[in-house]
């Protein structure tokens, strides 16, 4: 399971950790628990890249943006240019961002890796993740359950251990 983000930063600075490994546990634990979860909708194999440029930053000191290598999901209804986003929506099955949403900006400014978009209720408008046109997101905790919340996938990709934050 993923540390915290503070505790991962610490490692990151200390040398004893690198976003790269942490990356990649984030993508093999996804890859373990998604099938039976269903937290990610989409899984963004170029997170390797982008964490291997973050622990080459670290290797190299300077300056270093608070969130430097740290693995983020996102929400599926956000715009990552780029990224499939849906809205857990049959009829934005195929849709691309075109353009990042302000919080995805900032969080790539401050240096996240995002490794992949979460399920949710169909365009956010339920309260248990139970409304996906992609199927059900189950609690990763007791998987006879659903994570709640219009953000159920988020949710479980944080209990899962996949990220830190979602």
């Amino acid at each position: 399971m993923l540390k915290t983000i503070s505790e991962l930063r610490a490692a990151f600075v200390a040398g004893t950790y690198t976003p790269t490994q942490a990356v990649e546990a984030s993508l093999n634990l996804i890859a373990e628990k998604n099938g039976e979860v269903n937290a990610f909708l989409d899984v963004y194999k170029d997170a390797i890249k982008a964490a291997e440029v973050a622990t080459s930053r670290y290797t190299e000191g300077g300056d270093l943006p608070p969130l430097l290598g740290i693995p983020v999901a996102i929400k599926h209804n956000i715009m990552n240019k780029g990224k499939r986003t849906t809205a857990a929506s049959k009829i934005l099955e195929n849709y691309t961002a075109t353009y990042d949403a302000t919080v995805v900006k900032r969080l790539r400014d401050a240096g996240a890796i995002f490794v992949g978009g979460t399920n949710m209720d169909e365009f956010a408008m339920g309260s248990s993740t139970e409304n996906s046109a992609f199927g059900v997101t189950k609690n990763p905790l007791d998987t006879n359950r659903v994570p709640g919340g219009s953000s159920g996938g988020s949710a479980a990709a944080v209990a899962m251990g996949a990220v830190p934050v979602a």
